[in-house]
């Protein structure tokens, strides 16, 4: 609708200007007196109708401006009455704007009301009702249809200002997640938005802030969609597909990864979408097979790129290559392989990033630092912690101790939070209050800000918790803000260059690895890791709600879909043979409907009867999950990618555990743990002897107690149950690359 610029003049200024001021001075019934003898005075005046209704209005005589109102526009002739209403909005709207910019919310939402009643294609007005609503405490979802915004711009060509709209959204998803009634609202504004760009960069950004920092993955993909049905944008079918996955929407996350992998042509983006591909497929955990075929694509692919070295790949490309081989590692057990070609394409990564970041790299200069520390070498170092994982994590979990034990007079701790929320999250709570200086970082912060600001920092030492889990990271990492750098607990170690140390310990790698990794391997004298514990809440699983009986033996493996290698699964079916009265517990996330029919083909391959499988559902809390594994007599590790955090959580709840030990990182931290508690009964180092000590502690009642006495005195001299002694060991590391670095 068209409205005036200006309210009608009138000759009788001074009496005017008196309301006015009566109106802002709050004296209500002086101006409405002035109205009431101006309406005498000048009854075809319409113009005095509209104040002074709305100065009975600021009275609370509600029904009377009302009456006020539709009596003078009754009066009016058909061809009047447009201009009439256009009067009446003006008037109300300039009283609404003034109150909202006094913060008077309430009485600003009572005005817009009425102009919604006089005028209800106000789309515009409308938008301010939302934003109002939220003022006062009345927001929620259906507001939209209720105040007629959906039926509005349900018509043929609404008008209404985009800026007004950007707002009202902007301030709505900062209110509530996102709704069938907000997506319905959008999918509707979508179609009517011209500024694409603006409209991009609100829902895109709110997809990634609701998809990577606060973990909803169904309304992110919800929101790329709506992007993507008025605007071509192939870069968001990975994110599209990657919300679905993280949703458990796995069937859909492939299917739109395949589509998008026919479309891309660069081998850049082939291998980009081939990672978001792999990683669907292994998650769901039935396409073992595609699965497979995917990985050696992804590896072929990987080799031509670092052979080309292409010199045009955008920012965008390189972020994302960082991770693009994450997954060959749950494929295959071959580390002289892929390492060597990880090593090549973070280098890769890393120069194009440098390059990108020339100006501001330069500046990160640490001779002026070392100078310092010299001068006065008893000062604290500065240990900063990168990563996404300080929450509710598994790296959390395990992370935290060292914030706890850690001394503060000789070490300042900085905690760079990616993805912090403020919530209850006790994990986090942990990093947040235990570091003498937190850093809370969105996940969509630049990484040359996250850099500038550990330089910023003065920090010494920098730890890289993430590996190539996260891009954000490693392209951090890569461009060096701190003289010492070093990868611990998170995967593996990346291979950027400018990572000077891996942490490892004794057993957790062999020595041959020296030869595949760019990093120098700093092992601990005992343990890469150490904790106190872990909470166990009560348990909510017993057998009889499994229908399995009391005297069975009970193997459980528990790890999500994409551990599961089909060629572990059958060795152990084959446990599961061999052993009478046995049971296989199937447990994690993934698809349950490709898992029960992955494991119930090898079991049919095998000879196993279905009836001896079972797959629970997912325990309600991690306490819970934990207090479950006493459901089980063994569990069954994977392979080659062993667990890690179960690991701990199997034997600090003093249960058996068979693993297959092989050659790369991943496939040898259950060997680790097991060797720094002092249990050697169920380590096997081929396949062979995988299912041998399977069968072994099945049957032998007697050795499976043994190994339980053995894990409950652990308890009591382990280093992986002494978070302290740990944190000791790390900070003498820190101590010592800090003198290495000097000296050199």
């Amino acid at each position: 609708m068209t409205m005036l610029s200006t309210p009608p003049t009138d000759p009788s200024l001074s009496w005017q200007q008196q309301a006015h001021d009566y109106l802002v001075q709050g004296q209500y019934a002086q101006a409405a007196t002035l109205y009431e003898q101006a309406i005498a005075d000048e009854p075809e005046q319409k113009l005095y109708y509209w104040h002074y209704g709305l100065l009975l209005l600021l009275q609370g005589e509600e029904a009377e401006a009302q009456t006020t109102w539709l009596l003078a526009l009754s009066e009016a002739d058909s061809e009047q009455q447009e201009q009439s209403v256009l009067e009446l909005v003006q008037v109300l709207q300039t009283e609404a704007e003034r109150r909202e910019s006094l913060c008077d919310y309430s009485m600003a939402w009572a005005i817009r009301q009425h102009i919604r009643e006089v005028s209800p294609n106000h789309i515009d007005n409308l938008w301010h009702l939302v934003q109002l609503s939220i003022e006062i405490g009345l927001f929620t979802p259906a507001i939209f249809a209720e105040i007629g915004l959906i039926d509005q711009l349900q018509t043929e060509q609404p008008e209404f200002s985009q800026t007004l709209a950007f707002t009202a959204i902007r301030r709505v998803f900062g209110q509530v997640l996102p709704s069938p009634e907000i997506f319905e609202l959008l999918k509707l504004c979508g179609t009517r938005i011209s500024n694409a760009e603006a409209w991009y960069d609100l829902l895109v950004g709110t997809a990634f802030r609701l998809g990577h920092e606060l973990g909803r993955a169904k309304e992110a993909a919800e929101l790329i969609t709506i992007v993507l049905q008025s605007q071509n944008v192939p870069d968001l079918l990975n994110d599209l597909a990657l919300f679905h996955q993280n949703a458990l929407n796995y069937d859909e996350g492939i299917a739109v990864a395949k589509r998008h992998f026919e479309e891309v042509n660069s081998l850049a983006d082939k291998l980009i979408t081939g990672h978001i591909l792999l990683r669907g497929l292994l998650s769901a955990g039935g396409y073992w097979e595609e699965a497979i075929a995917t990985a050696q694509q992804q590896y072929d692919l990987l080799q031509t790129l670092v052979e080309q070295q292409p010199s045009d790949l955008s920012s965008l490309q390189v972020t994302r290559l960082f991770n693009a081989a994450y997954h060959l590692v749950y494929c295959k057990d071959r580390p002289d392989l892929w390492r060597p070609l990880q090593n090549q394409l973070m280098e890769l990564c890393q120069n194009n990033k440098r390059l990108q970041y020339a100006e501001q790299v330069q500046k990160f200069q640490f001779s002026e630092r070392i100078q310092a520390w010299q001068a006065n070498p008893t000062r604290p170092l500065r240990i900063g912690y990168l990563s996404y994982c300080m929450k509710h994590h598994s790296v959390g979990w395990l992370a935290r101790w060292l914030f706890n034990h850690h001394e503060h007079d000789r070490f300042q701790i900085y905690a760079y939070m990616i993805s912090y929320q403020e919530n209850d999250d006790p994990i986090q709570a942990v990093f947040a209050t235990r570091a003498d200086h937190m850093r809370p970082i969105s996940v969509i912060t630049p990484a040359i800000t996250i850099a500038e600001q550990i330089y910023e920092d003065e920090i010494d030492i920098l730890i890289d918790l993430d590996s190539i889990t996260l891009d954000l990271t490693c392209e951090v990492m890569a461009l060096r803000p701190a003289p010492v750098q070093a990868t611990w607990l998170g995967w593996d170690a990346s291979g950027v260059p400018a990572v000077d140390y891996f942490i490892a310990d004794p057993y957790v790698l062999p020595e041959a690895a020296e030869s595949y990794y760019s990093e120098k391997i700093w092992r601990l004298p005992q343990a890469y890791i150490g904790v106190d514990g872990f909470e166990v809440d009560a348990p909510s699983l017993r057998r009889e709600d499994l229908d399995i009986p009391e005297d069975a033996v009970v193997f459980l493996t528990s790890q999500a879909g994409y551990k599961r290698h089909r060629d572990t699964a059958k060795l152990q079916l084959q446990i599961i043979k061999e052993v009478p009265n046995s049971y296989l517990l199937i447990k994690g996330y993934a698809d349950s409907k490709s898992v029960q029919t992955f494991f119930f083909d090898i079991a049919d391959e095998v000879g196993v009867s279905h009836d001896r499988l079972r797959f629970p559902k997912i325990d309600p809390s991690v306490p819970s999950h934990r207090a479950n594994l006493a459901i089980a007599d063994i569990v069954l590790d994977t392979f080659p990618y062993n667990g890690a955090t179960t690991t701990l959580e199997t034997l600090w709840r003093e249960i058996p555990i068979v693993t297959r030990v092989g050659e790369q990182f991943a496939a040898r931290n259950s060997y680790t743990m097991m060797m720094n508690v002092g249990v050697t009964e169920g380590i096997a180092f081929s396949d062979r002897e995988y299912i041998e000590w399977g069968v072994r502690l099945g049957t032998d009642a007697a050795l499976r107690q043994s190994v339980v006495s053995k894990l409950h005195q652990s308890k009591r001299s382990s280093p992986l149950w002494n978070g302290k002694q740990f944190t000791r060991e790390m900070e003498r590391a820190y101590q010592q690359m800090w003198e290495i670095y000097v000296q050199s």
